[in-house]
């Protein structure tokens, strides 16, 4: 199956993941440790394609990486609106 991408991107939050979880000052692998805790598997490998648009978000990892952020969804969704230029 072939993922849908945006400008050549397969999602607009990398950005602000990756923002975010230098903010908390975790690695890849801290963030990933952590949301699987939760039930959710991203591995840490996975986290760097997030932060680099190449890998499509699911709904239930994007709760888990805000909950492991502790940032609101609009925290993770802010400065996106550009995402049509």
């Amino acid at each position: 199956m072939k993922i849908k991408k945006l400008n050549g991107k397969a999602n607009v939050l990398g950005k602000n993941v990756k923002k975010y979880r230098e903010l908390r000052e975790l690695s890849q692998r801290e963030l990933s440790d952590k949301i699987a805790l939760l039930g959710v598997d991203i591995y840490h490998s996975d986290i760097s394609l997030i932060e680099n648009n190449k890998l499509l978000l699911k709904d239930f990892e994007i709760v888990a990486i805000c909950r492991v952020l502790d940032i609101s969804y609009n925290q993770l969704f802010e400065d996106i609106d550009n995402i049509f230029d």
